[in-house]
Order: structure tokens, then C-alpha cells, then sequence
């Protein structure tokens, strides 16, 4: 794949890395320095990845969409966007692949979360929470990963769920969702060892979403990912 990197911080860096080690190619890095030739830069990229600012995400989607080139939307904290984003991605017949995380890992905790809160939900005396903790430099909080899962909780629990947040040090990532009673406390968690998940996961998705249109999450990426799994399984016991 020729990939052009939207931002070049901490998590741009791991995904340059980690796409030169697997064979691919990085055509164009775009920072707030040359982000005025975003147009003459992209075309010609398999897909873009943008980990950069979420008051930028507007501007990198429409100059993809223009440019015709795939999105993987890494950053958080946009999603008060949505609406905006998904007109410019429909009405110019882009492809956006958006996620709050893409481990693979947090996204199987995703799911291990709804089943827990299913589970639960009916069992009277169990109050859940959250709590997550990330490196001193990230700039939103909650976390983009505690809003999914609070909006999960929610869901399936039918009633509002508190996050706390710490920001300090180098940590890479933790999320804890908790069910908590006066007998005992059920609780699950995902710890980041490292961003090379993160970096893999935007890598799966970029070779996902080329050659799509449309706005999609990550889950459709592991949805597809479980599937193709099932059927190797059946053809090859």
C-alpha cells in the first residue's frame, strides 16, 4: 500500500514505522506546516491515516473525499461532528473508516463488556463504572475508548455510567469497567503494553476500507475479521 500519514505525533510515528517494517509505502506526511497542499499530496494514496487533532478532522476529511483517497480516522474527541462529517463523506462519495481504538484486543473488549452488562443488567445491586488512564500528553479526556464504553453501558444497562479519568506520566492506555455491589466487585479490564496494537489495527483498516465508499466503524473491519475466521474453521476442522 502507498499510505499518506495525516499528523506525525507520538501514534503517526509508530504507524510509519511499523507500515515501513510490513512493506508499505509512506507517499506524504501532512502536518499544520504543509496541510495548504493536502490537495496536490494526497491523490494517488491507497489510503490516508489521520491521527492528528480533532478540531482538524473536518478539513482532512473533506481534502480525502476530494482528493478520492480512503480515510482511517484515528483521532478522538470529533465526534460532535459526525453529522458534518458523514454529509461531506456521502455528498463527494468518500470512504471513512472512523474507531476510538483500533486494537484489536479493546475491540474484543468492546464486545466482552456488552456481554458482561447483558448479563448483568437484569441483577438488581450492582452499580457499573469506569475509569481510564492515559500519558500526560493526550488531550481529551474522557478518552474516546471511555466514551464507547459508556455509551455501551448505557445501552444495555439502561442507566448512566460515571468515568474517571487520569492523565499522567507515559502511560499508553487502561481501561477498567467495573460492576460494583456490597458483596463483591466484577471487573474487567484492558491494558496497552504499547501502540503497536493501535498501529496494526489502522494498518488492517486501511487495507479494509480501500476500494469502499461509505462512512464505517471499526467493528464492520472485526466483524468481517471473526467471519473469515469462522468460515476457515468450517473448511479446514
Amino acid at each position: 500500500m502507498k499510505l499518506a500519514l495525516i499528523g506525525h505525533g507520538r501514534m503517526a510515528r509508530v504507524v510509519e514505522a511499523q507500515a515501513r517494517e510490513t512493506g508499505h509505502e509512506i507517499g506524504a506526511v501532512i502536518t499544520s506546516r504543509n496541510a495548504a497542499e493536502a490537495p496536490r499530496l494526497l491523490p494517488g494514496h491507497t489510503a490516508a491515516i489521520d491521527f492528528s487533532s480533532p478540531g482538524a478532522v473536518i478539513d482532512h476529511v473533506s481534502a480525502a473525499v476530494a482528493a478520492g483517497v480512503p480515510l482511517v480516522e484515528g483521532t478522538t474527541g470529533w465526534q460532535g461532528d459526525e453529522h458534518e462529517v458523514r454529509r461531506i463523506v456521502d455528498q463527494g462519495g468518500g470512504a471513512m473508516l472512523h474507531g476510538a481504538n483500533f486494537s484489536i484486543g479493546v475491540n474484543l473488549f468492546y464486545r466482552l463488556v456488552g456481554h458482561a452488562a447483558h448479563l448483568f443488567r437484569d441483577i438488581g445491586g450492582y452499580d457499573p463504572f469506569i475509569e481510564e488512564a492515559h500519558h500526560a500528553g493526550k488531550r481529551d479526556a474522557p478518552s474516546g475508548t471511555a466514551l464507547a464504553l459508556q455509551a455501551l453501558l448505557a445501552r444495555e444497562l439502561g442507566r448512566s455510567v460515571p468515568v474517571a479519568s487520569t492523565r499522567a506520566g507515559h502511560i499508553p492506555g487502561v481501561h477498567r469497567v467495573g460492576l460494583d455491589s456490597a458483596a463483591d466487585q466484577v471487573l474487567l479490564v484492558h491494558t496497552a503494553r504499547s501502540r503497536a496494537g493501535f498501529a496494526a489495527g489502522a494498518l488492517l483498516g486501511a487495507r479494509w476500507i480501500a476500494g469502499r465508499r461509505g462512512m464505517y466503524a471499526f467493528a464492520d473491519v472485526l466483524d468481517d475479521i471473526c467471519a473469515l475466521a469462522r468460515e476457515t474453521e468450517r473448511k479446514d476442522p
